[in-house]
């Protein structure tokens, strides 16, 4: 165990120097640490929402919007098969989340059990004399709430995203409610305003006079970002769901505008739609308010458009963004909002550092007062430590929260436990007096390994699941707690035993230190 070859030194210290300049960035100012390079090493590590402030945001999904669109999906579909199989009916709406109707015949209701069956298996029928009641099961509606769930949370993320924040939190929290927090943005509007827009974007035929009573089937009447109402044909033509891109521009007036361009399918739809509409005003529809209605003076082939609306720079910018991300798929709605000030961060940050730098000077003083020179080759290895466990969350950019802040605080105590379990296992050794210094020495280490690799193991499985089974800030604490653990090993076995293999080939002493 005493022998320490040449090429274990090199490792040992190749390792501590990769350490340096990962966590060496962390001592600059954070304005001069954001300006270097991604992927450089030693990016400083990004701080959370409890030190650096932010946004806490609890949203709730309107699945609602969405369970209301299967059933009149539903509604159209039974409309039209109860006409085709000419079953009599009255009635036919949706109320409560619930088709009714009332059937004219008695012997019409076998027909529309086998009509709902067709229709779809998550329907559940129920008939009360003539009276029909069509609803969704329970289980499907569960799927349509947890699918806009997750579907709103990658959409979500895209935005947040894009705005250059980095290591923002957003996470699922029951079926339907997300949690979101953005460190480094201190006016909860500004992340409500990117987040709180559904961002649908749709194009329809704009209803023009009494001939558009007769041509389309359903009209809406739309409120203009202008200002005043119109109607428009309820079909959509095309959906922003074909989108590929959507970018911020200037029309030929100096104008702010977003330009955007389809995919495949969205192109074949624009294009047909404007090819066979010429003429006629095209309503930009996003979020069921008309953003502007040209009128459609040719042809448009290339896939791509342009959207105007007098919007101001800062306004196309959102726009493109919003467009660019996809459309949520149901409303948000904002439950809680927290707004944490910087300056609350910085107390924690100070809060911690005290308590490291605390607990870092009785460590440093208990190892020397009790262990001597090799207590201090042990605050060696531990300031060492440190260096690597900041190294590696730098290498990782991971978010340090508070509880990590703890984490790290309780592996620094932790360093030093491998060492005293080694030292004391030495004086053991020691006080029998019948073997050599050297002996002393190799039956120290050996003997404390399997103690050593026994405690870390358990603690670090034990990490491993809170980071499994964990969220938000307890992954932050077993993330700084699992680092310190491996750290710890490689600085109590490594750096600690190199310095003491040095000591004895350069002092060639006779007796233990300690």
């Amino acid at each position: 165990m005493m022998q320490f070859k040449a090429w274990n030194a090199i490792i040992a210290m190749f390792v501590c120097l990769i350490g340096i300049v990962y966590a060496m960035p962390n001592l600059m100012d954070r304005k001069i640490g954001a300006g270097l390079p991604i992927g450089f090493p030693g990016k400083q590590i990004n701080l959370g929402l409890d030190l650096r402030g932010g946004v806490h945001l609890l949203l709730e999904v309107d699945a609602n919007v969405l369970i209301q669109e299967r059933l009149e999906s539903i509604l159209g579909s039974v409309r039209q098969v109860l006409r085709d199989a000419k079953v009599g009916y009255v009635g036919l709406g949706i109320r409560d989340n619930v088709i009714r109707f009332t059937l004219l015949s008695q012997i019409d209701k076998t027909v529309v059990q086998k009509i709902t069956n067709s229709l779809s298996s998550d329907l559940i029928i129920d008939k009360n004399s003539n009276n029909i009641l069509l609803s969704i099961q329970k289980k499907t509606i569960r799927q349509i709430k947890i699918n806009a769930t997750q579907k709103s949370i990658e959409i979500l993320r895209r935005r947040i995203d894009e705005t250059g924040t980095r290591e923002p939190l957003i996470q699922r929290q029951g079926i339907n409610r997300i949690l979101i927090q953005v460190p480094g943005v201190n006016e909860p509007e500004t992340v409500k305003n990117l987040i709180g827009k559904t961002a649908k974007l749709t194009f329809h035929l704009v209803a023009i006079g009494r001939e558009a009573n007769q041509q389309f089937s359903s009209i809406l009447t739309l409120p203009m970002l202008k200002g005043g109402n119109i109607a428009i044909d309820r079909r959509v033509l095309v959906s922003g769901e074909n989108l590929l891109d959507a970018k911020p521009s200037f029309d030929q007036n100096h104008q702010s505008t977003v330009t955007i361009r389809f995919d495949s399918s969205g192109s074949y739809n624009f294009a047909r739609a404007t090819t066979e509409n010429v003429g006629k005003p095209f309503a930009i529809v996003l979020d069921r308010k008309v953003i502007s209605a040209p009128v459609i003076r040719e042809p448009i082939l290339g896939g791509s458009a342009q959207i105007s609306g007098d919007f101001t720079v800062q306004e196309a910018n959102e726009l493109a963004l919003l467009l660019r991300a996809g459309a949520l798929p149901a409303p948000l709605k904002v439950l809680e909002e927290r707004s944490i000030g910087p300056g609350l961060g910085l107390d924690s940050v100070n809060a911690g550092r005290t308590a490291a730098v605390i607990s870092l000077i009785l460590i440093v003083t208990f190892m020397i007062g009790f262990y001597g020179l090799f207590g201090l080759f042990a605050n060696v290895a531990l300031f060492f430590n440190i260096i690597l466990i900041f190294g590696a969350l730098s290498a990782l950019q991971s978010t340090l929260t508070l509880p990590g802040i703890v984490g790290i605080v309780l592996t620094i105590g932790m360093a030093v436990d491998a060492n005293v379990l080694i030292f004391e296992r030495m004086r053991d050794e020691n006080k029998a007096g019948s073997q050599h210094l050297l002996q002393v020495l190799d039956a120290g280490y050996r003997r404390a390994l399997k103690a050593i690799v026994d405690s870390n193991v358990t603690t670090l499985l034990a990490a491993l699941f809170l980071f499994a089974l964990g969220s938000g800030t307890i992954r932050g604490f077993a993330v700084t707690l699992s680092i310190g653990i491996v750290t710890s090993m490689f600085t109590a076995i490594m750096i600690t035993r190199m310095f003491i293999v040095g000591w004895v080939r350069y002092c060639r002493p006779t007796r233990l230190p300690i």
